[in-house]
């Protein structure tokens, strides 16, 4: 009987590669963010990017970051944790933790509290200092839901599609 391989990828991260694969779907030119919601046993239940809703062309709908606020891409795209969260066609997400590539804001923390996910494992915290984050970890302490950062290992993956 020869010994299994000792160079295989952990739980983190498979799960958060996961997310950021699906972070590559985002047509955003700016922001590309993805999420991927695994069960307490380590199975994949849902995956999401931020973008438009369907129905909503790509086309049809602003990108820009900047101007009215019908003329830019705030009012009408969707992130990636609420996308995983409604793409989601099972039963309870209770107990579940959600991989993220970028942490939630406010409005995600909302969703992620109300379907009973209970860990969120992010891996950039870029807007640690605005309203939307500060509000986010507010609720999400409040609630019990824990989070932590992803620890990068180093490791290079590379995907030859």
């Amino acid at each position: 009987m020869s010994d299994k391989r000792q160079d295989y990828i952990s739980w983190d991260e498979y799960f958060m590669g996961v997310a950021m694969l699906s972070a590559m779907r985002s047509k955003d030119p700016n922001t590309q963010v993805g999420a991927c919601i695994v069960s307490q046993d380590n199975k994949i239940l849902s995956m999401g990017y931020n973008g438009f809703p369907a129905g909503c062309s790509d086309d049809a709908f602003p990108w820009a970051r900047e101007g009215e606020p019908l003329d830019n891409k705030y009012l009408y795209s969707t992130h990636s944790e609420l996308n995983a969260i409604l793409n989601y066609r099972g039963g309870s997400l209770e107990g579940a933790k959600i991989y993220v590539s970028l942490f939630p804001c406010n409005e995600c923390a909302k969703a992620i509290i109300q379907s009973g996910i209970k860990t969120i494992v992010y891996d950039c915290d870029k807007y640690a200092h605005t309203a939307p984050v500060i509000a986010s970890k507010r609720m999400l302490d409040a609630a019990g839901v824990r989070y932590y950062k992803y620890e990068h290992t180093g490791r290079e993956l590379q995907l030859n599609v």
